[in-house]
């Protein structure tokens, strides 16, 4: 099921076009269209409808027939909604890759983590590094999700973590996580190597519940300052 990414202009464009969106340079209700984007990157129409396309699917950005597309608006529900589904399928992923997992496979799973340790380290990090952290970050459960072998999961769990993203950027850029995130992948794999598929599952489903309670607290949190709001005019 392995597959090698190809670095082509068409998936480029859909990486940064992802990125303005999950790191809130086009915010949430934002539109925009393939013009601007085009020319924001400097490409061709084509490899930005196509992005635009994929996003769509993907349930980022919603297409305006004539007005370009808006940025997916996402409420507490969605949100709860997505990350308990993440927890059932990244844990039952991570539970397979323990059993699964060969000698290559744990090795490329160390090299993702100290891929993480090596922009952690960065003096200063731009949001262009921060973002690389975070993509590396989300990365290795779809890696994990890889070496376990099952591919309907495997699927199911990379548009989940689409949608899941641009939530941890939130929680990472906010309340300053990236430490405790990767000490928790770290946990994850080396439960994976050791072969302990109930560990490594616990691991994974105690991450995602984690993730899940920070970002509840600062969507609730915004959540009551913008009713405060509402209520004072």
């Amino acid at each position: 099921m392995k597959k090698e990414r190809k670095n082509t202009l068409r998936d480029s464009v859909f990486e940064k076009l992802k990125a303005l969106i999950i790191t809130g340079q086009i915010p949430p209700g934002g539109r925009v269209t393939e013009n601007e984007i085009a020319e924001r990157l400097k490409v061709s129409r084509t490899p930005v409808r196509e992005a635009f396309n994929r996003l769509e699917r993907d349930g980022l950005v919603i297409g305006r027939p004539r007005q370009g597309y808006v940025v997916a608006e996402f409420n507490l529900t969605m949100f709860r909604e997505a990350f308990d589904i993440r927890e059932l399928l990244d844990g039952r992923a991570t539970e397979l890759a323990a059993a699964n997992a060969t000698a290559a496979d744990k090795a490329r799973l160390r090299d993702m983590l100290a891929e993480c340790e090596r922009l952690a380290a960065i003096p200063d990090r731009s949001t262009r590094e921060k973002f690389e952290e975070l993509q590396v970050g989300i990365d290795l459960h779809r890696v994990i999700a890889e070496i376990g072998g099952n591919e309907m999961l495997y699927g199911m769990l990379c548009g989940i973590l689409d949608k899941c993203q641009q939530y941890v950027w939130t929680e990472l850029l906010w309340l300053d996580e990236w430490k405790l995130t990767r000490e928790e992948h770290a946990g994850i794999v080396d439960a994976i190597c050791a072969g302990d598929v109930a560990l490594a599952g616990e691991r994974a489903r105690a991450h995602v519940r984690g993730s899940r309670e920070n970002i509840l607290r600062l969507l609730q949190a915004k959540s009551d300052y913008q009713g405060f709001f509402a209520k004072a005019s």
